[in-house]
């Protein structure tokens, strides 16, 4: 059985900070880095969406953390085809981002090359657990979407890629399978998803391994706002130890199939994530003496 690393999508969210999960004297940006590798082991960076990261960045957070550590880094905004402000760029390049349309190819390659830069030292000291591109729900099967996955595995070659798909056809029963193979055939790992059910968006609570190396699973808490409203509205949701218990043999069962498996919760309201990431934690280690076989309960 592959290893199972349990974690957050942030460790600097504004309401962990506030929630006192961090003690005193470990509040600074160095200590809640230090503080949060001792609990957990695996981290998703979901600043790299929103502003393009900077390689001093990625130098510190690989002197903070221990040797095993993972960091999954969410792709920049501009790279998954999402809308994106030209102040989420460094100044020299904010002029070049359109006010609406796809970004020249010249300014795309300049932001790929900066991408890369920065989480380098993550990969080069064996810190970078996956780059997370998690493309829009207007991302739709087809031979667009299809050109433009394989334009990022061109261009993330050597890179531990993981795929989040935003809308439901790519998992439907029909398509699923196609999916897979797709994912498998390009070498990149798809995201398995829990969140609200019998929502329009809704995607099925699958673990769809397509690469051996890696699985990831993030856990987005079960808001009907889901898709609407406030970042609070659509992940606030605590969860209980029968929904995290649920997931246990399914997430066993990936682990079998793959060298490495990354949980992570993105309810983070308060300390909503962090908790629910040690209750899992503690759910998937088998007690003294009983090795962690997956037992089918028939979800």
């Amino acid at each position: 059985m592959g290893d199972i690393l349990v974690g957050a999508c942030s460790w600097t969210d504004r309401q962990l900070v506030a929630s006192g999960w961090y003690p005193r004297g470990r509040r600074d940006a160095e200590g809640r880095l230090r503080h949060y590798a001792e609990r957990l082991p695996v981290v998703e960076v979901d600043s790299g969406y929103y502003a393009l990261p900077r390689r001093r960045n990625s130098e510190l957070w690989v002197e903070r953390t221990p040797d095993g550590f993972r960091f999954d880094v969410k792709a920049f905004s501009l790279l998954t085809g999402h809308p994106t402000r030209p102040e989420a760029l460094p100044a020299d390049l904010r002029d070049r981002v359109p006010a609406r349309g796809r970004a020249d190819p010249a300014l795309l390659d300049e932001v790929w090359g900066r991408f890369a830069e920065a989480v380098d030292p993550l990969r080069t000291a064996g810190r970078l657990g996956a780059v997370l591109f998690q493309f829009p729900p207007w991302f739709t099967p087809g031979a667009p979407a299809e050109r433009r996955l394989e334009d990022c595995a061109e261009r993330t070659k050597g890179w531990p890629l993981a795929v989040e798909f935003r809308h439901p056809s790519w998992w439907h029963a029909e398509r699923a399978d196609e999916t897979r193979e797709l994912l498998t055939s390009l070498g990149m790992t798809a995201v398995g998803t829990d969140m609200a059910q019998g929502l329009t968006a809704s995607l099925p609570p699958l673990v769809p391994v397509t690469r051996p190396a890696l699985a990831v699973v993030r856990f987005h808490g079960r808001s009907g706002a889901w898709g609407r409203g406030s970042k609070e509205d659509r992940f606030r949701h605590d969860y209980d130890v029968t929904e995290l218990a649920a997931w246990v043999p399914r997430l066993r069962r990936a682990a079998q199939d793959t060298d490495e498996l990354h949980v992570l919760f993105n309810n983070c309201c308060g300390d909503a994530a962090v908790r629910a990431a040690e209750t899992m934690r503690g759910l998937l280690t088998p007690p003294p003496g009983r090795s962690a076989q997956p037992q089918d309960t028939g979800r």
